[in-house]
């Protein structure tokens, strides 16, 4: 094990899957000057040149030429800038990317990865924070991942630049600088593949993206009003590991779904429904969703302080199941 951050840890796996595999390449806005954005593609130039190529601010474009390589035998990472973007390229990652296989009866397919930066960051507002996880769960042919820690971060995106179809893959801003362990060389995460990231007795937390680390936090906090919570992170959202999930819930009887997405038709509402569709017989106490307010995300860090969920929140989450 390594111990690195969340960025480098992405950074590792780039560099091993382009070393593997010479039909990988990377485009986007910055992806060379100062190593992207968040240092992600930094070296990848000098090491393996001619192979990444800044793009102009033009995501459709962008996207409609990953979309085009991927089926010509290419493996493209494709990196937007802020994920708010990505919505300037709706048409080719829902109507070509994610509909190629099946408009082809599996002659075609589109293996394409789109780094996604998300989330509230450096206080960058409305039209730079978003989260859409849900927007692209509901699209049959896209796989949706969003990694908690640096090791999840490595071997989901060595997964995902190995998969045939396209990913699109969540990347929290504020994680980049996170540290953890990171197992060394090849290593790969499946999707579908829940982790069980704390064991507990009284409460499942099924915690998406940041809100696994606010879940621990609030896992100690907890311990000292006698509760015992188990955490599970669901690591991709589409596939969903539900029976992970659901194994979880029925040895507690007590549910919380937590994320920064809006609750409001969000990830989390999703998972809400799933349990109860599947575990309801088993539920001691309804289901409690934490996410954010249906608002746009404000600029203000004193108001971003009531939109983010916190381990507070978590807190307060469990306790009204307990109760």
């Amino acid at each position: 094990m390594t111990v690195m951050a969340f960025n480098e840890a992405l950074r590792e796996a780039l560099h091993e899957e382009m070393a593997r595999d010479e039909s990988v390449f990377v485009m986007g806005e910055d992806v060379i000057t100062h190593g992207g954005p968040y240092k992600v593609t930094d070296g990848v130039a000098e090491k393996f040149p001619g192979r990444i190529f800044e793009t102009p601010i033009a995501e459709a474009g962008i996207v409609g030429l990953g979309v085009g390589a991927a089926m010509a035998g290419m493996n493209p990472v494709i990196e937007i800038m802020y994920l708010d973007f990505i919505t300037c390229a709706m048409d080719e990652v829902v109507n070509q990317a994610a509909k190629m296989r099946y408009m082809t009866g599996g002659q075609a397919s589109v293996p394409m990865v789109v780094r996604l930066p998300c989330g509230v960051g450096r206080l960058l507002a409305a039209q730079h924070s978003q989260i859409m996880e849900s927007w692209f769960m509901h699209v049959p042919g896209l796989q949706v991942v969003v990694p908690s820690t640096p090791a999840d971060g490595k071997g989901l995106l060595k997964t995902a630049i190995r998969s045939p179809d396209p990913v699109m893959f969540f990347e929290y801003k504020r994680t980049y600088t996170h540290k953890g362990e990171v197992p060394e060389g090849e290593y790969l995460i499946p999707f579908g593949k829940a982790d069980v990231k704390r064991e507990g007795e009284d409460v499942t937390v099924i915690a998406i993206g940041p809100m696994v680390q606010k879940s621990l936090e609030a896992a100690v906090l907890l311990e000292d009003e006698g509760y015992d919570i188990e955490i599970v992170d669901p690591r991709t959202l589409s596939p969903l590991d539900t029976e992970t999930i659901c194994e979880s819930v029925r040895k507690t009887g007590r549910v919380v779904v937590c994320g920064e997405d809006s609750s409001f038709a969000g990830s989390v509402s999703e998972i809400a429904a799933m349990i109860a569709e599947s575990c309801f017989s088993d539920l001691k106490a309804p289901i409690v969703r934490v996410g954010s307010p249906h608002v746009p995300m404000p600029f203000s860090a004193e108001l971003v302080k009531h939109v983010v969920p916190e381990a507070a929140n978590v807190v307060s989450a469990v306790n009204r199941v307990m109760s």
